[in-house]
């Protein structure tokens, strides 16, 4: 049997004492002129094949051991633990806060100093970073599910979850083997023709794709997907900002050949109700689900944050590709080649590099060719409240290639559209 290797063990850098912790977060703050660099965070899932575009090195991606599944997920900024069942090492899902060999959990950070990260009325109104963003990478597709609604995760002790997705051009090299989503059930489906699948459960396929549709993905766009609505992400990296929860609930029973337990149907279902089909059926927005319109509704394309001309002119482009939800917002930013601008935004945020090299205010940034597990990358940052509102010199220093980053904002961002735009 393989042996699990958890996380602490293999993130560079000591972890600091809780006495030192103001002393180190004031350090880093402070030296990186309110930008801190984070460590990657690495996640597995059991049930998923690894499609090994993330660029963590293939020796590694069974590194916590097979029984933990590959490593298909990487986690951005995050204060919220994976909930992937009882061997789940303490750490898994946290992001780091990495100054000078040493490391903090960025959860301990914004619990402990909230207001130097997000700002004083941020915390007194959200109460914390309340943002799940992640990349996810798979083989082929995940199983037709849906996150729970606020009420039906409550009795459970969590979050609902809606999220969002985009599609990254430079992750999405190749496709794998599925890059459809199934999204919602075809309009006119009926509580009887869904409970037939969860009665099948045991029969192999459950035939609930029957009552779906998929949609091809497209690199570059993206998708909104609120809870209570079935989906089943196909194979492209996505970048995916979310309510940060990990609650769901799987309701296809073989994928790709490979058998779901009902467990993971139930996992955040009271257990009086683990086989309460019509407490499962309820869990459905059977009005998003049904939507004959639901393309119309919930497909995106990027939309520039000012005249695409002006941004040229000065040496970028930047774009919403995540908006219209006050749960979260999300930013693309390209800065040409050989350029330097200085963006200003109205919240704190996370970013994550896709392409290119350069700086990022105090800090040196380059986007990593191939990452060993528990390896420090150059490609990660979180910039707190005051210095995205004191604005943030991006610098590119190649004379050819484009410096590309994902900018992910918890709930509230005041600039971020809060509707489509047709």
């Amino acid at each position: 049997m393989a042996t699990q290797v958890e996380n602490t063990s293999l993130h560079a850098g000591s972890v600091i004492e809780p006495s030192t912790a103001a002393a180190f977060i004031r350090e880093a703050l402070s030296s990186g002129e309110g930008i801190v660099r984070l460590a990657p965070c690495w996640v597995p899932r059991s049930f998923l094949m690894p499609g090994g575009r993330l660029k963590l090195d293939p020796r590694d991606l069974y590194i916590l051991g097979g029984h933990r599944g590959g490593i298909d997920e990487r986690w951005f900024a995050s204060t919220t633990k994976a909930a992937n069942g009882p061997l789940t090492a303490p750490d898994e899902g946290l992001a780091y806060i990495e100054f000078h060999g040493r490391k903090m959990l960025l959860k301990d950070a914004i619990e402990r100093d909230g207001d130097l990260f997000l700002g004083a009325e941020v915390m007194r109104e959200r109460g914390g970073w309340n943002l799940l963003c992640k990349f996810f990478d798979n083989l082929g597709p995940i199983p037709h599910h849906l996150h729970q609604t606020d009420e039906f995760a409550a009795r459970v002790g969590q979050k609902g979850k809606p999220e969002a997705y985009y599609f990254p051009p430079q992750y999405n090299f190749t496709g794998n083997h599925f890059p459809y989503t199934f999204m919602g059930l075809e309009p006119g489906t009926t509580r009887d023709e869904l409970r037939g699948c969860l009665e099948r459960w045991n029969q192999g396929d459950n035939g609930i794709l029957d009552l779906s549709r998929a949609y091809r993905l497209e690199p570059g766009t993206g998708w909104q997907i609120d809870a209570g609505i079935l989906h089943a992400p196909g194979s492209l990296v996505t970048y995916e900002p979310q309510v940060n929860s990990d609650v769901f609930a799987m309701y296809q029973s073989l994928v790709e050949g490979r058998v779901v337990p009902w467990d993971l149907l139930v996992k955040d279902v009271p257990p009086e109700h683990y086989h309460d089909l019509d407490y499962l059926l309820d869990m459905l927005d059977w009005d998003a689900n049904t939507d004959p319109e639901f393309y119309k509704h919930r497909h995106f394309d990027p939309t520039p944050v000012a005249a695409p001309r002006g941004m040229a002119d000065d040496g970028y482009s930047e774009k919403w590709i995540v908006y219209s939800t006050p749960h979260y917002s999300a930013k693309e930013l390209t800065v040409f080649p050989g350029h330097s601008v200085t963006i200003k935004d109205a919240a704190a945020y996370g970013l994550i590099l896709t392409q290119g090299y350069g700086s990022i205010g105090k800090h040196e940034v380059e986007t990593p060719t191939l990452i060993r597990y528990g390896q420090m990358t150059s490609d990660e940052l979180f910039v707190s409240a005051d210095a995205a509102a004191n604005g943030v010199q991006l610098t590119n220093k190649s004379a050819t290639e484009n410096l590309v980053l994902l900018k992910h904002f918890g709930p509230g961002n005041p600039q971020a559209p809060s509707a489509r735009i047709q």
